[in-house]
Parts: C-alpha cells; sequence; structure tokens
C-alpha cells in the first residue's frame, strides 16, 4: 500500500515522504520521545489545495490520517501508524499588519516564530510557554500561557480561520460565516477540519520584566507562590514548577537534586511597575537563581533543542486553591518517587481570560482559578509503567471541586477524559457540529468527539 500511496500523492505541490526516503525518520519524530510509529507517508503540505487533496485520499482510502502542526501531542497524535501524516511544517507564511494589530498566519509556523516577527512590531498574541510549539494545535484547543491573564486564552486573540473539512472544501470561519464552526475550533481541538491559516489580534506588548526565579520549595513558599500570583496584578501571569532542581550550568551544584520552585514569571506591563509586582515573589526566600529583568516578550521561550524528547506520563487538572495541606502534599509526593524527573505544575488563571461566558467558545474553564499539571520523565519507555501509579496518586490527592481537564495537555486517558475537557452541553454542541462538518469521524486521531447520532 506504500508506495501506491506514495504514487497516488504525487500531484500535490508540496513533498511526499515516504520509508525508503532519507528524511523519513526525522520527518516521522515527534516532540514526546515514546510514540515510534511508521506512517505510510508523511505529506508536506503547500498550500490548502494540498490539504483538500490529502483530506479527500485519506477519506477514499479509508487510511488513518495524522495532522500535525508542530508535532508536540502528548498522545502521540501528530504521527500514525501505517496511515497519513498531514504534516503543515512548510505552510508557514506570516502577514502583520501592524497598524490595524492583526496577523494573518499559516499553522506551520511555530510558536516563537510568529512571536519573534510580531515582536518587531512591539506587537505580540499570546500562545503557551514553549516556542517550538506549532500555532496550530495550541490554538485549537485553547492557549495557555505567559499573557493569559492579561489578555485571554490564544482563542481570545481569534478573529478568523481558513478550515479544509472533511468533504475538502476550504471554509472562511468567523463570527458571522459558520459561526457554530467557529465557536467549536476555539477549544474543540482538530476535531473539524485542517486549519491553515489563522487571523489573529495582536496586542501591544513592548518591554516586558520577565524570566525565570528560582526558590527553595518549602510549603510555605509554594503556598505564598500561589498566593501572590493570585492577587498580583492581571499583567502578571506565573508558572510555578516544584520539582528537584536539576544539574544545569546556572544552578549552583549544592542546590542540585534538592526541590526548588522554579518560577517563570512574565509582566507585561510598565517596567516600573513589573519590578514593584515581582519584589514580594523575590521576599519569599533568598532565590537561587533570579533572572527576571527588563527584556523582549519572545526571551520568555527557552532556547528550542532539537535533540530533546522527553519520555514519561503525566496528568492534567484544575483546581481551586493551594493552601498549607496542598503544598505540604506536593511536598510529600515529589520526595516519594525516583523519577528521573518529576514536576508539579502550577499555572494561576483568571483575569481577562475568566471574564468570557463560558458558553462563548468550546474552551469551558473560563472560571477554573489554577491549573496543574503532574508528571514524571524516564529514561526509556519501558520504565513508564512503573511510573504510572505515581502519577495518578499524586493527581487523586490534588483533586478538589473542579473536574475539568484541559485538553492540550491531555494524553491518552481515554473518553473519559475527553469528556472531562468538554463538560455537560459544550460536549453536546459540539458533537452536533461534528456530524455536520466530519459525520464519518475522518478526523479521530486527536481527543476525539465522536459525532453525534442522528
Amino acid at each position: 500500500m506504500t508506495s501506491q500511496t506514495i504514487s497516488e500523492l504525487g500531484s500535490i505541490t508540496g513533498r511526499v515522504i515516504g520509508p525508503d526516503d532519507a528524511e523519513y525518520d526525522k520527518a516521522r519524530a515527534i516532540f514526546y520521545g515514546g510514540p515510534d510509529r511508521r506512517p505510510a507517508a508523511i505529506v508536506r503540505v503547500a498550500n490548502a489545495a494540498d490539504v483538500s487533496r490529502v483530506i479527500t485520499f485519506a477519506r477514499e482510502s479509508g487510511m488513518e490520517l495524522a495532522v500535525r502542526s508542530g508535532g508536540h501531542s502528548g498522545a502521540g497524535h501528530s504521527v500514525s501508524e501505517g496511515g497519513i501524516v498531514l504534516d503543515l511544517k512548510e505552510m508557514n507564511a506570516l502577514e502583520i499588519d501592524a497598524e490595524r494589530r492583526t496577523a494573518w498566519a499559516e499553522t506551520g509556523l511555530t510558536a516563537a516564530a510568529y512571536t519573534g516577527a510580531a515582536d518587531a512590531h512591539g506587537l505580540a498574541t499570546g500562545f503557551g510557554d514553549t516556542g517550538s510549539v506549532g500555532i496550530g494545535g495550541i490554538t485549537l484547543g485553547g492557549g495557555v500561557g505567559y499573557l493569559v491573564r492579561k489578555h485571554g486564552l490564544t482563542i481570545d486573540a481569534l478573529l478568523a480561520a481558513d478550515i479544509v473539512t472533511a468533504d475538502g472544501e476550504l471554509l472562511r470561519v468567523d463570527a458571522e460565516n459558520h459561526p457554530d464552526l467557529f465557536w467549536a475550533i476555539r477549544g474543540g481541538g482538530g476535531n473539524f477540519g485542517v486549519a491553515t491559516r489563522f487571523h489573529y489580534r495582536l496586542h501591544d506588548v513592548g518591554t516586558i520584566v520577565g524570566g525565570m526565579l528560582m526558590l527553595p520549595a518549602t510549603a510555605e513558599v509554594i503556598e505564598s507562590f500561589i498566593a501572590l500570583s493570585e492577587a498580583a496584578p492581571e499583567e502578571l501571569s506565573t508558572i510555578a514548577n516544584v520539582m528537584p532542581a536539576p544539574p544545569m550550568p546556572f544552578v549552583p551544584a549544592e542546590h542540585h537534586g534538592k526541590l526548588v520552585v522554579f518560577g517563570m514569571i512574565c509582566y507585561a506591563g510598565p517596567v516600573d511597575a513589573g519590578e514593584r509586582a515581582v519584589a514580594p515573589f523575590r521576599a519569599l526566600a533568598t532565590p537561587i537563581m533570579d533572572m527576571v529583568k527588563p527584556g523582549r516578550y519572545p526571551e520568555m521561550y527557552p532556547p528550542d533543542d532539537e535533540s530533546y524528547h522527553p519520555i514519561g506520563t503525566n496528568r492534567t487538572m484544575f483546581i481551586d486553591s493551594v493552601d498549607r495541606r496542598v503544598a505540604d502534599t506536593i511536598v510529600e509526593h515529589l520526595g516519594a518517587t525516583d523519577a528521573m524527573l518529576r514536576v508539579a505544575q502550577l499555572r494561576v488563571l483568571g483575569g481577562a481570560m475568566a471574564r468570557v461566558p463560558v458558553d462563548a467558545t468550546a474552551f469551558a474553564h473560563r472560571r477554573s482559578r489554577i491549573m496543574v499539571n503532574v508528571a514524571a520523565l524516564c529514561e526509556r519507555l519501558d520504565q513508564v509503567p512503573v511510573y504510572e501509579p505515581w502519577v495518578n496518586g499524586f493527581a487523586a490527592s490534588l483533586k478538589q471541586s473542579d473536574a475539568g481537564a484541559y485538553v492540550n495537555f491531555l494524553i491518552d486517558e481515554g473518553p473519559q477524559r475527553v469528556h472531562d475537557a468538554y463538560p455537560g452541553p459544550t460536549w453536546d454542541r459540539l458533537a452536533a457540529i461534528k456530524r455536520r462538518y466530519d459525520p464519518t469521524n475522518l478526523f479521530r486521531l486527536n481527543q476525539n468527539i465522536p459525532p453525534a447520532k442522528a
């Protein structure tokens, strides 16, 4: 089937990469080091017409279709075993209208490439916290990053999108055109088509105060870090990674392996106000490392390391608060495993994100207060089952009243967890829209929402 597949896809403008090509192994690799899948072909599409041809081929042949923007799917959905990978990597055009503060961006762009180009105009759209992430996947799932409290989710800046649906048709969707589909793609993931371009709003983001602040991780520091993040001005967004200090060159050797708060801080506002907002965090304890300083927004992204392909397992959830009991639980659990790297990541939400009505988009967690991810990384794939019970137990110990899940951080956890990402009426509405635009569930290699039954 492979040679026939490559032959039938030969009419596209882009490139078809098959198992016999020298770059095949590199092309099928994704960010995470677990999945080792061998697709029949990887198609590096050049334009929306190519996307339509690949979708039509997958539909007519019955072959599984994986859609890849940056390849960061934690569940491995960016690559197929024996199917077709529709790779958007080479669709990376960007048109910035600085005067109107908008941009049209093809979905093969990375967050770092987009952010760097926008920063040349003193503008930004908020994505996540990793520059190598493709803007396609992070946008469709919501987008929680360093501007979430000041400017909301990535989807809150989305003005329109070009989508190729399961029948191969290219649609321009926005508030007036196909509004049901526009609602669904703002949080509903890749269930409804392949996004080829996004039209974003850009925000004025000049000099920021941001960077890494590393503090010793006592329960008191953890509790206070989160309390300060909640009380801070909306210009300030933080990520608190509670973890053993890695043996990195800038971390003093006496702290290696000891529990720290690896805090990422971003104040998107005037420098003097940013320094005042950061001061209470610095005062929590004597910093081990303090790299928080005035700079440009793209500097928030760590340098890209193409050789880094982490292996591990994680769980994502929302919680309502971090008091001393929760902080003690975090410290206790992080000390109860020998995983090569273990972490509890806490992101305080609220602000602009929370002011959008819950039913305005398919992202249904506007009122959630704190997002938590717990993870264990290891050296080999066969070690993952060893650490699964620890990750599950850790997540269970933190569970509070908020049963939701952020779809972009889900791994392969089964249908119920996908339901958790789209609770109540959100699920029913998405399933009905899925039935309209993808009745045969062609786009199923994702956190899947099956079409509603007629």
